[in-house]
């Protein structure tokens, strides 16, 4: 599974970190982004990262939770 954040969505309410902070993080605009460890991905598409089969669950969580509907799946 592959999850990416479409900023012009995001309402920066922090869910998706709160339920998964493996894989979602805040940036410094208030938006969420997705992480590959360490690092932070650009936003849109091009910020997409395979996520870890442990984060699966909590991945869609946070995707269903989320009041902006900004977060992103595919296969």
């Amino acid at each position: 599974m592959k999850v990416w954040i479409d900023q012009e969505e995001c309402t920066g309410s922090g869910l998706c970190e709160l339920i998964e902070p493996e894989v979602f993080t805040l940036g410094d605009d208030g938006l969420a982004y997705v992480r590959e460890g360490d690092r932070v991905l650009p936003g849109g598409a091009a910020g997409s990262a395979l996520v870890s089969q442990e984060c699966e669950d909590n991945v869609l969580e946070a995707r269903q939770g989320c009041p902006g509907r900004c977060i992103q799946v595919e296969d």
